[in-house]
Formats: C-alpha cells, structure tokens, sequence
C-alpha cells in the first residue's frame, strides 16, 4: 500500500534516513510528519481531498512530496510565494532525488514576469535609452547570453523594483508565439516544454489560478500539463490570490506600458514600414499618431475619475459609485475606448503582413477594451472599486464570493482532474477546525432546511465533497521556549492615545530583549509612528525600517547584526524565515482584522449578513485569527529557538472573541507584566540576548 511504502521511506531506517547519514547529516523520524503523509498517501489512493494544517516543523514539504513520488502519478505542487518554490526545486527535490529510489523529472514554472523576453530586450537596446538605462540592460544582454533558464532570480545585483525589468519581462499580453523571430531561443517556451515532459511540476498559487482563469474563459489548453494530484502548500493565500485572477484590472500604468511597448515596436520596425496610402509621413508616423491618442485619452479618463466621488489618494482601494460615470467621465471612456478600437483596428491589418509585433500591441488594446466593457456592466456577484496613487489610478472590480469557482474548477466540476487535491498550510484551521476554510473554498456551504411547520427550518452546512481534516501541531516546545504578554492597561486600538503607549512599550519590550526584534504593524500609519518613536529614543541597536531598501536586504542585514529592530507592516507577516537568537522579540501592535472600508472585505461581509449570518463571527474573526498566527510564527523556526511575542491588542484578552483567537495560538507561556518578561529573557534566552 502506498501508506506502507511512504511510511518506510520516512522512517528511521529509510531510505532518506540512511542516505543523510552517509552524508554525515541526521534524519529524525517526526510523528507529524508521518501523520501527514499517511494522511497524503491516503488522499492520493482514495481520490479525495485532504485539508491538512502542519504546525512548523512538522516537515510539510516531504510528507506530501514521498507519497506523491511514490504514487508515480503527474503532481503539481503551488505555493503562494516564489521562496518556497525555490526550497523545494533546489531543495528537497534534489534530496529526494538522490534518496528515495525513486526516478522522476521535475520542472519549475513561475509566472511570466520572472522570465526575460529576448525579443523585448532587443528593442529595448534599439531604441534611445539613457546611459544608465543603457548600461544596465546590456549587463542584462551578456547575463541572457549564458542563462538557461532567463529567470530574474539569477540577477542578484539588479533590485526587485527595478524599473528596468518591467521593459524586458515577459507577459501574456506581450507574447507572439511561433512567429517570434526569437521564438526557438524563448525562455518562457522552453520553461513550458520542459513541465510537459516532467511528472512533478512546481509552481505558484497565481500562475495555477491564471491557468484556472485561462481554462475557465474557453482555453482548449492552459499553461500547466494537466495532473492527477495538486498541492496547494500556504492554502490560506489561496483566495485572496484568487481574487485577483477572477477579476479585472485597468489602470493608467497598464495603458502607459502598452503604448511605451508600442512606441519602441514601431521603432524597431521603422526600416520595415512603408508609406501608408493615407498618410504621406508614412505608417510608422500613423502608428505614434494612434498611440498618442491613446495616451492622451488614457489621461483625460483617469484624471476625471480620480478627482471624482469616491476617490481617496494614497488610502488603498475605495468603492467605485455609480454616480462616478458622470456624464463627462462617460465621455472620457468612450474616447478612449474609440482610440482604443482604431488602434487596434490599424495594428491588426499590419500584423497580416507579417509584422506580428504590431498584433501584440493591438491584441493588448483589445482586452482593454474587453476589461472597459465589463467595469461599465458589473454582475450582481462582483464589486467595483477605485485605486488612486501618486502616480496612477486604477479601477477594476473583484468577485465577493470565489467559492463556486473553486467548487467548480477543483473539487466538483465537470473536468476529470485534479482527482486529488491537498490542501495545507501552517495555518489554515482556526477555532472550529476547518470550518472557516470549507466555507471559503467551496468545500462546504450553508442550506435552508424546510422545517415540519410552516415559515421553520434552520440552516445547515452541508459539504460539496468528501474530505479527509488533519491538524498536525507542531513538534517544538512553546510553552518553554515561548512566552506571550498580552498587557491590559493599554487603550484599544482605536483610542488616540494608543499609538504613542504603545511606542512607549514597544522601547521598553525592546530594551528587555536587548534588540533582535521585528515590530509588525497592521497599517503603514502605525509602522511609521512606531518607527519615529524608536528612532527619537535613540537605542543602542541598529533601527530597520520596510521601505528603505529592498526586502530581502533589509533581512540579510537583520539576521546579520543578530540585534537589529525591523519596523515593518504585513508583507514581514509570513514567508519570512529568522532562525536563531537575531530575532527573539516579535511586537504585533493591534489584532489584524481586514481593513473593513475596502469594497471588496464591505461586500463580503454584505454578502454574510443578507443571509442571515453574523459576518465578524464567519468571516473577520477567523481571518483574523489566521493572520495573527502567521505573525506569531515568526517567532519560533527551529527546535532551538526562543523568545517572546508580544501582542499589544488587550481585546485579545478582554473580548470574548480573543478566546476564540488565542486558542489558535501555540500554547505558549502567558507573561503578564514587563517584569515577566525580563525574567523571560534571562531565563530562557540568556542575559547576553
């Protein structure tokens, strides 16, 4: 049986244990880890889905990789972030490989963006570029020159914000295909032979839902090879990514880079366009004509509506009114919806004499247009919404409910594969299991039960498929080597004496842990009081903010100084791994409910309430309590790890929802005071923290 078999291969005396020890490294048979396997293998054998929270450390990667390998069917394996992609590739593939007695060819696919287009960059070189610009992107041409794979990542001196990249990077919507000149050398087309020749593919949760999206619209093929198993490791981002995909997004940075696209093509093709019969300064004069209308169109648009009702600068997403298509903005958008057309219109006949570069451009205009239509007739299931930055605007509306497309195209659809779907995470129960996530993925849904008596009944969660729940804690002792302080005599967060209280204790759990702290935050307000409040006290230890440099050198110099502070917001929440004594404290400033003026989180919870149901209790308490975990993992990586994490919310303790939350939490030791803390870190980290 193939629980037997990954059970062995697991073991203390497997296969994997026996080939680490010849390396001189140990292998530890862990509980969990056999749990979840036989859990997985069980899956795989009965066609069933499996919702699976592994603790950390429970060793998630390998309980789901050996059944899958063994099982010798095709596996996709998605993850939400591109570091845990890497892990398993470069990582625990190569172990397995080496190890298991088991033959099989993987392959990595990421989402277009990460891959270099050889076609793009060569018209970028063609054009005029500033001498920086120019520098830097012939650095690129002589790194494309030796690269196999054309993957960003092996660019480690160019800066992940780096305008440069977004010039060269592949797309969907910059993508010609086999008439590409540089078609046989493409990276992207080399990527996707060699996932339809393996039997593990590795991708990522927005590159699976984009091929969902893709199938969904009417595809006859997608971009991943079609698979009996699917793993969705970091389950928990699945709908929020979701959200995304199934929506629609038209910004005034989306039409710039289609006409700066089009501007360089025409460029590029200046030797090949003749003069047009209806323009004596000749086609390529008529091309920067149909883009400059564009263009300006584009601006007339977005500039109307971002000083239009509803729209807040600088405040994140805020619902899109009806009374914002003003007379004058209607006018706006079939303006550029006209130039949009012509353009579209021109580049097509230019593109049926072999100038496939022009079809890219006109098929990008097309789907604008298509995007436009559907903003201007949204469904009654899907929100709409408006984005206004610095320096773009951005409208677009996103599905309330992504439950029947998840039932649909993964658990119960008219399609015959995925016959197994895993779904699992560090955090994905909450307090009443899997209830929360059933909900949301489409795997359970609340019926109207019709009572005996006329006008009774009562709702019932019924589920959409048979599931198999395991909740795998994790093997690291937190009640020792974890303390959680939780003070009370704070104000709420929405008092306005908070936030500088909280500085005030935010210095002194510092002091107590002598640096080696992250300070989360749940907005950017809050990140950059918190962060002023720790600058002006002018502490010993080096002060890190997010936003001064790139993520990942902020975190090289964290684990380096082994007693820096990291002021940041959400995106530290998760997916980032400090193992070790450099981070011991870890200060979440408030609980991290969802922003509830976003349209997207109001509608939903609209959605919950006109059914009859409590929204906060369904859908923000649990939310809530998942994120909070996340948080609070950061703490503890590895069995030697220890420290404190300090929760500054007293709602935690005070509201009757806190105890829903806090029992989501590992069980760590409460600290109740300052002095417990110290004591704490004496104790249990060292008076030289």
């Amino acid at each position: 049986m193939l629980a037997d078999r990954t059970e062995a291969a697991l073991g203390p005396d497997g296969p994997i244990a026996r080939g680490l020890a010849a390396l001189g490294a140990r292998h530890e048979a862990r509980p969990g880890q056999l749990a979840m396997a036989r859990a997985v293998a069980g899956a795989i054998t009965h066609e069933r889905v499996l919702l699976c929270e592994a603790g950390t450390g429970t060793g998630k990667t390998l309980a789901y990789l050996v059944p899958a390998l063994l099982a010798g069917k095709r596996v996709v394996v998605s993850t939400a972030t591109k570091a845990l992609q890497e892990q398993i590739y470069a990582k625990d593939l190569p172990l397995l490989a080496d190890h298991l007695g088991v033959s099989f060819r993987a392959a990595l696919m990421k989402g277009l963006a990460n891959y270099l287009c050889r076609r793009r960059l060569h018209g970028a070189l063609a054009g005029e570029l500033p001498g920086d610009r120019a520098a830097l992107l012939a650095r690129v041409e002589r790194w494309a020159r030796e690269s196999t794979s054309g993957d960003r990542v092996e660019l480690e001196w160019l800066r992940d914000d780096d305008p440069a990249w977004r010039d060269v990077q592949s797309g969907s919507d910059t993508r010609i295909g086999q008439g590409c000149a540089f078609n046989d050398r493409c990276f992207v087309t080399r990527m996707r032979d060699e996932a339809q020749r393996a039997n593990l593919v590795v991708v990522n949760h927005h590159l699976y839902l984009a091929d969902v999206a893709l199938r969904r619209g009417g595809a006859r093929q997608g971009v991943i090879p079609e698979h009996d198993v699917v793993v969705f490791d970091e389950a928990h981002q699945l709908e929020e990514i979701a959200t995304d995909f199934f929506g629609v997004r038209i910004s005034s940075a989306r039409i710039d880079a289609m006409v700066r696209d089009g501007r360089r093509t025409v460029v590029a093709l200046r030797s090949q366009l003749g003069p047009s019969a209806g323009s004596p300064a000749g086609e390529a004069h008529e091309a920067a004509v149909h883009l400059d209308v564009v263009a300006s169109a584009s601006q007339a648009l977005f500039a109307e509506l971002a000083a239009g009702p509803g729209a807040r600068a600088n405040d994140g997403r805020a619902p899109f009114p009806d009374e914002a298509w003003s007379d004058e903005a209607l006018a706006r958008r079939d303006r550029l919806d006209i130039a949009l057309e012509a353009l579209a219109r021109w580049t097509s006949t230019r593109e049926r004499d072999g100038r496939e570069e022009l079809g890219v451009i006109g098929r990008r205009a097309t789907s604008l247009r298509d995007d436009l239509a559907r903003l201007a007739a949204p469904r009654r299931d899907e929100v709409t919404w408006i984005e206004v930055r610095q320096r773009s605007c951005a409208i677009g509306l996103s599905p309330i409910d992504l439950a029947p497309v998840f039932r649909d195209e993964l658990f119960a659809g008219e399609r015959d594969w995925p016959r197994t779907v895993v779904l699992t995470s560090a955090t994905l129960a909450t307090g009443d299991g899997f209830a929360h996530a059933k909900r949301r993925l489409g795997l359970s849904f609340e019926a109207w039960i019709e009572g005996d008596d006329e006008g009774s009944g009562r709702r019932e969660s019924r589920e959409t498929t048979t599931t198999i729940e395991l909740v795998v804690p994790s093997p690291f002792d937190f009640r020792k080597n974890a303390g959680v302080y939780v003070p009370v005599d704070l104000p709420e967060p929405n008092d306005p004496s908070f936030v500088p209280r909280a500085g005030a204790r935010v210095i002194d759990l510092v002091k107590a842990a002598r640096g080696g702290a992250f300070v989360l935050c749940a907005s950017t307000r809050n990140m950059r009081a918190l962060h002023a409040t720790l600058r002006d006290a002018e502490l010993p230890w080096k002060l890190l903010c997010q936003g001064e440099r790139p993520k990942f050198s902020l975190l090289e110099e964290f684990r380096e100084r082994g007693d820096a502070v990291l002021v940041a917001t959400m995106g530290f929440w998760e997916g980032v791994d400090v193992p070790g004594r450099a981070l011991r404290l870890v200060i979440i400033d408030k609980l991290p409910f969802a922003v509830p003026t976003d349209p997207v989180v109001a509608a939903r919870h609209r959605a919950i309430e006109e059914e009859g149901r409590s929204s906060f209790a369904e859908l923000s308490v649990p939310e809530a309590a998942i994120a909070l975990k996340q948080g609070f993992g950061r703490l503890i990586r590895t069995g030697d790890d220890a420290g404190v994490v300090a929760i500054l919310d007293k709602r935690l303790r005070t509201k009757g929802y806190g105890r829903v939350m806090r029992a989501s939490l590992p069980p760590a030791s409460p600290l109740f005071d300052l002095e417990q803390v110290r004591a704490f870190f004496e104790v249990v980290v060292g008076p030289h923290a």
